[in-house]
């Protein structure tokens, strides 16, 4: 059978490589074509575009780069016309790829659609919804919470599979219990793997690490942007240290991190290490988001579980003196680092229920083509 699987995000070509080795054991003849980053590739599909091609933040960056955008949907739509795959796999990524669900139905393709992490319309953007339905041959969902969203208030059936963090983050951690030491005494700086959400938050997260002289802060490059970016910003620092390709190396030796909003937020809990959530955007992005999304948090960790787990620094909250008042309590108030261990294994017993996510995704997605036997 013939797979298209566009992710448009590091986290996507994480989730995206797993789910293609899953679709390889069910399909030994599987032919996969990709947009992505290099975990993807390395499975042995083609890539047509890399993610660091694609990732834009924030409503004013992605008006600035609206030409890109534009370009990047006409080449996709070309390729797959061309490829005419059996299946479209969109990893999440919702503002590109629910264009593309949209189109795929309405050139009436031959492919079935299969949208793999859903966009977080209970957020915001609800409105998404009856189009999606429409043009969604099958939802995947990976949090909990979300089938019952999706069948209490639109009456549409998903499919919950688990979240892929869980097995990803255990198999890493039973193949690199001897992994070499890092430093002592780490602090773990994940500020994300976009220019402009790292210009925005990292100098921040690194004024900090003169107040805890006595810890080595480590920041964890992104894999799409080169060293000479982050030179700029570390160079002042003499207990700043950087790692690439070692962001799990890292968590597994971290006493504490500081975590931009999104999915690293739930990695650094999978792996147990207390965090702060560190969020700051521009000024006119916030503004418009803040009037637009309709959560309690911005932390997976805290969605889930319902409640602040974490500590969420968010826009003007996201200052010196507030990341060193929440990181004190996390290394030395130890009535706070139980509360967080408690709250961490809560969270992990809730997310493995599901099984293997990449497993029963593989599964649904292969049944959605192959050939039916009497």
């Amino acid at each position: 059978m013939k797979y298209y699987i566009i992710a448009g995000e590091a986290s996507g070509d994480l989730h995206g490589s797993n789910l293609i080795k899953e679709l390889q054991q069910l399909d030994a003849d599987a032919n996969i074509r990709c947009w992505g980053g290099d975990l993807m590739q390395a499975t042995g599909a083609t890539l047509v575009k890399h993610y660091r091609d694609l990732a834009f933040m924030g409503f004013t960056e992605v008006v600035m780069n609206l030409k890109t955008i534009f370009s990047n949907l006409k080449l996709c739509k070309e390729d797959i016309v061309k490829f005419q795959p059996d299946v479209l796999v969109l990893i999440d990524y919702p503002g590109f790829n629910l264009r593309i669900a949209a189109w795929a139905k309405s050139q009436n393709l031959k492919a079935k659609t299969a949208f793999y992490i859903s966009p977080q319309v209970w957020a915001w953007k609800e409105s998404r919804v009856p189009k999606m339905m429409k043009t969604i041959d099958k939802m995947i969902v990976i949090l909990p919470f979300e089938r019952e969203y999706y069948k209490k208030k639109w009456n549409w059936g998903v499919d919950y599979v688990g979240h892929p963090l869980v097995k990803v983050i255990e198999a890493f951690k039973t193949a690199n219990a001897d992994a070499e030491l890092l430093a002592d005494n780490i602090i773990a700086l994940l500020p994300g793997s976009r220019k402009q959400e790292i210009t925005q938050k990292l100098p921040v997260m690194l004024q900090i690490s003169k107040a805890f002289p006595q810890y080595q802060f480590v920041l964890a490059k992104a894999p799409a942007l080169d060293d000479e970016f982050y030179a700029g910003f570390m160079q002042h620092y003499t207990n700043v240290s950087s790692v690439r390709g070692k962001t799990y190396n890292l968590l597994t030796q971290a006493k504490a991190a500081l975590v931009t909003s999104g999915t690293a937020t739930l990695e650094t809990a999978l792996f147990g290490v207390p965090e702060v959530v560190c969020y700051k955007g521009s000024k006119i992005s916030y503004q418009i988001a803040k009037r637009l999304i309709k959560i309690k948090y911005i932390a997976l960790v805290n969605l889930i579980m319902d409640k602040p787990v974490v500590k969420e620094l968010i826009q003007d909250e996201l200052t010196v003196e507030n990341l060193k008042q929440e990181l004190s309590l996390l290394l030395f108030d130890e009535v706070k680092q139980r509360q967080v261990k408690d709250d961490y294994e809560a969270l992990r017993n809730i997310l493995s229920a599901g099984g293997n996510a990449s497993a029963n995704a593989a599964k649904i997605i292969y049944a959605l083509v192959a050939p039916k036997t009497l």
